[in-house]
């Protein structure tokens, strides 16, 4: 019998008490990093709704290696465009300028930080789309992100326009500029505009109200309207399994990419991808 055990026969009280010390003391080891993070994100951010955050660095890598497969690319290329937006001096100055011109600043940070949109933003730039839907802008982070992709295709060749549709009439107030020529935001009840949209559609992301019901509304009315290559993405799919009931539904593949933010206490939320199956 070990030490620590035979401890624990004699004293059951103290034995235990000790072992439970131990016991919490592993436990939150696992904790402190968080909440070192969530008393500095108490005091010098303003975010309380859509927070942004960078990724850790082998998440990013892991989120470039899922796109390439996805993409059927390769992982230096995926990540080379991450990189590519992720060091756009130009865009970033763009969208501080928006949040400083902005009056609805109280629950933004001057830090542009883009998270798992830089998997947006390799997708658009692998992919090439010539029509783009993102339901849910609210600033307009992921809006500006991607039509920054679009603009850099167009400069090598490629067409694309990016719709937004949100029904906040402030909404996007960041997609405008240069940006604004790639793309523009459609003002009322996403569901009522993806009915009306008339375009096929090559990328689709899912980011509006994230109630289990609305979302399976959007991807059911978008189904008809999606190109024979087009891809879905669901911003809600580390809460529901939406995503992954459409795609099993209508013959496709399903794939789920889970963020790890760095020096931030909100856990990640993650990426749904739903692709033709091949």
């Amino acid at each position: 019998m070990n030490n620590w055990k035979r401890a624990l026969v004699r004293t059951p009280f103290v034995g235990r008490f000790a072992l439970l010390l131990y016991r919490s003391r592993i436990a939150s080891s696992h904790y402190y990093s968080t909440l070192s993070s969530l008393v500095k994100w108490l005091f010098y951010s303003n975010e309380y709704t859509n927070l942004t955050y960078n990724l850790e660095q082998v998440n990013t890598h892991y989120l470039a290696s899922l796109i390439a497969l996805v993409i059927k690319s390769d992982h230096a290329t995926i990540l080379a465009y991450m990189d590519e937006a992720e060091g756009d001096a130009e865009l970033k100055q763009h969208i501080q300028d928006a949040i400083a011109a902005s009056p609805f600043t109280s629950a933004t940070d001057r830090a542009v930080r883009f998270g798992r949109r830089l998997g947006w933003y390799a997708i658009v730039r692998a992919m090439k789309p010539e029509v783009v839907i993102e339901t849910g802008v609210d600033k307009g982070l992921g809006a500006c992100l991607l039509s920054a992709a679009l603009m850099r295709n167009y400069e090598e060749g490629h067409d694309g326009r990016y719709f937004g549709t949100d029904i906040n009439p402030n909404a996007g107030y960041f997609l405008s500029g240069k940006y604004a020529e790639y793309g523009r935001v459609l003002y009322g009840d996403s569901i009522e505009t993806l009915r009306s949209f008339d375009l096929k559609v090559d990328l689709f992301i899912n980011d509006s109200d994230h109630s289990a019901g609305y979302e399976e509304k959007e991807y059911e009315i978008i189904a008809p309207k999606l190109s024979d290559c087009a891809i879905v993405l669901g911003d809600n799919s580390h809460v529901t399994d939406k995503l992954l009931e459409f795609s099993l539904k209508h013959g496709r593949q399903f794939v789920f990419f889970a963020e790890k933010p760095a020096d931030h206490w909100y856990p990640g939320g993650g990426i749904g991808i739903s692709i033709p199956r091949r």
